[in-house]
């Protein structure tokens, strides 16, 4: 008689939820403030103006922008807004804040499109590992969602989880 190999991962009925498969593949890049400040120093509005009117903004098709100011100068909120207003109808996301902050609403967009309804009644592995960095809030974001849905979740690979939760018997 021979002992045949049983895979017994595959025969679970774990589902492996990974985040990597939302991560967006556009460019990243950081929009600084500080090259239209003067002198270093401020922000005068008749040139910031006339800067949005004659800049090519097509360099910033499909990229994912991050705004910052680097320099430790006074920035009126409006010169944000209208920065926002010239990226959004060529960029594919526009965030105020670093690079950090454009990975989190990245991941937010994309996990607000998973439809939970999938995973109803599901046991489900958030895989641990990826080839791409997935930030903390994805992770905490994706349990928020699937966690009224799911019969249980876990971490990790299928074959060494960590229980996260498990749906109280009814």
């Amino acid at each position: 008689m021979e002992d045949s190999i049983i895979n017994k991962v595959a025969n679970s009925g774990l589902i492996t939820f990974d985040l990597e498969d939302l991560y967006d593949k556009n460019e990243r890049v950081i929009y600084d403030l500080k090259d239209n400040l003067f002198m270093g120093m401020i922000l005068r509005e008749k040139d910031f103006r006339e800067f949005l009117k004659t800049h090519d903004w097509s360099y910033y098709t499909d990229k994912n922008v991050a705004i910052i100011c680097s320099e430790d100068a006074i920035i009126p909120t409006w010169a944000y807004m209208l920065l926002a207003l010239k990226l959004e109808p060529v960029a594919n996301t526009v965030v105020f804040g670093d690079l950090a902050a454009l990975e989190d609403k990245l991941f937010y967009d994309a996990i607000a499109k998973v439809n939970p309804e999938d995973y109803r009644d599901a046991r489900v592995v958030v895989k641990g590992c990826s080839k791409v960095p997935v930030p903390t809030a994805a992770y905490v974001e994706i349990t928020r969602k699937l966690q009224p849905v799911a019969q249980s979740l876990m971490f990790g690979e299928p074959c060494s989880t960590v229980p996260l939760y498990k749906r109280p018997k009814a």
